[in-house]
């Protein structure tokens, strides 16, 4: 099992994060607490570039759920980028792309808050 952790930078604006390895229900602390300080520091445009995450679990999904009103709220959004097939499946089982939009690329998304 590899280490899940979270990698961040920002450009435009916008804060593009990158989890990498299993977000579930042990590791779901982890994304929460870089929600919590983004918020704490006026950050509500996020970028989540998926292609580093091996898998995501009901619990992992329901960050995102916790968070997008906020985001949303306060003129931001949470997008979602090269979204690997078996991780997008999950998305797609749960109503996600209904609720969220997911690009290709990473510049795709950062574009769409800037665009």
């Amino acid at each position: 099992m590899s280490e899940f952790k979270i990698e961040r930078k920002e450009e435009n604006g916008v804060v593009v994060l990158y989890p990498q390895g299993m977000l579930d229900a042990h590791t779901t602390p982890q994304m929460e607490s870089v929600f919590e300080e983004l918020i704490s520091g006026g950050k509500y445009k996020v970028a989540v570039n998926l292609k580093n995450l091996e898998y995501i679990s009901s619990a992992g999904l329901g960050v995102f759920m916790a968070y997008v009103e906020t985001m949303r709220e306060n003129g931001g959004d949470i997008k979602f980028c090269e979204t690997p097939k078996k991780i997008y499946e999950v998305f797609d089982l749960l109503g996600f792309p209904v609720l969220y939009e997911f690009y290709e690329t990473e510049e795709e998304a950062i574009n769409k808050f800037n665009g």
